[in-house]
């Protein structure tokens, strides 16, 4: 029967102390101090060179989350802060302010129009002071005449009758001036709607961004006559927030709710972590994929974060302690996830794990080893060409 070439090269080594060198004892030394090996057993000698270029490593037991859940998404942005703005009304745009990319602030000056509405809407206006002032001219002489008649019945100088119709008048007169104060407030209202100075020799309609974000779409050019007052001529995005949508298999739906936090990675970020808050679950599910989207709020003061981006969610429940180890010191032999273990200075042997999903750079361990464990974490690749 032919000896096992570890046991041999032991044997070997054995006899080299009790003979003279020969040369098939100096091969047998040669061969441990090498890296005398069988199938997933290597064993160096403490000052082998190849030794120094393998890094060992305690296994370390950390919290892992036993129900996760992982699925695929991209950035979006949030759909209640996109704001589509219009022409107000039909007219000229005369000025545009901001450019394609630009960053506005909630009031800031957008673009302006020279319109015929600017004129009628002045003259509304103006025509609206007008009749607030008449009106409130009424009141007060009907106020005074209601006083003077009544001073008078009380010394039988008037008829109940003429008190009567003062009173009538005096109500009138309050209608009118109630009315006549709505219809200047309008005025005014619409006035600051467009963003007109009346005073102005040639008054134009100025258009203020309605929240703070980027423009992400203009069409506007000035100079040009617009008449469509329905069709967006620019959108404003606020990416302060943005969402992050996943498709969860229908599978694992149960295991996410509105409001639970997750962790995000990016493909444009590959060692960061951002942490959202789920805001909202479909109604419904993808018939074609059995998938649910869920949507997930993340801020994004910085920027950082483009629609579109592509990246994954994970989902946490319930947290188990496991070892962890680095994602490289695992690998695949014979079909099986395994490491090298140091069983002594110098001496390492294969070990069939099993594993969990990664985390980042880590991999939970669930069977195979235990904290306080040594192993390779670096020259795996060494071990392996053995």
């Amino acid at each position: 029967m032919t000896a096992h070439p570890l046991v041999a090269a032991l044997a070997a080594v054995v006899l080299a102390g009790c003979t003279k060198p020969s040369g098939a004892n100096s091969s047998a030394r040669r061969a441990i101090e090498n890296g005398a090996y069988s199938p997933g057993h290597v064993i160096f000698s403490l000052d082998s060179p190849k030794l120094r270029r393998i890094r060992v490593a305690a296994v370390e037991a950390r919290p892992v989350p036993m129900d996760e859940v992982v699925a695929p998404g991209k950035v979006e942005a949030n759909p209640n802060r996109i704001s589509r703005l219009t022409m107000p009304v039909p007219g000229r745009v005369a000025r545009v302010y901001v450019r394609l990319g630009d960053s506005v602030t909630q009031g800031q000056p957008l673009w302006e129009v020279d319109s015929p509405d600017a004129g009628a809407t002045i003259a509304a206006w103006r025509q609206a002071q007008s009749q607030s002032r008449v009106a409130a001219s009424v009141l007060k002489k009907a106020q005074a005449d209601l006083s003077r008649l009544k001073e008078m019945y009380a010394h039988r100088a008037a008829a109940l009758k003429d008190v009567l119709a003062a009173q009538n008048d005096l109500a009138q007169a309050q209608a009118a001036a109630e009315q006549s104060e709505t219809a200047l407030l309008e005025a005014q209202h619409r006035l600051e709607l467009f963003g007109m100075d009346p005073s102005a020799p040639n008054p134009r309609i100025l258009v203020r961004a309605p929240i703070s974000g980027k423009i992400f779409d203009i069409s506007l050019v000035a100079g040009e006559y617009r008449t469509d007052t329905s069709a967006p001529v620019m959108t404003i995005v606020d990416l302060t927030l943005v969402w992050i949508t996943a498709e969860v298999p229908e599978s694992l739906i149960r295991h996410v709710q509105v409001g639970e936090g997750v962790e995000v990675t990016l493909a444009a970020y590959p060692q960061e972590v951002f942490r959202g808050r789920v805001t909202r679950i479909a109604d419904t599910v993808d018939p074609q994929t059995r998938t649910v989207k869920v949507q997930a709020e993340i801020p994004n003061n910085s920027g950082r974060l483009r629609p579109e981006m592509f990246g994954q969610i994970r989902h946490q429940h319930g947290v188990r302690s496991l070892p962890v180890v680095p994602a490289g010191a695992v690998f695949q032999a014979a079909g099986k996830n395994v490491v090298w273990r140091e069983e002594r200075p110098g001496e390492f042997r294969q070990i069939e794990v099993q594993v969990g999903a990664n985390r980042g750079d880590t991999v939970p361990i669930l069977a195979g080893l235990k904290a306080g464990d040594r192993i390779v974490v670096d020259g795996v690749t060494l071990l392996r060409n053995q």
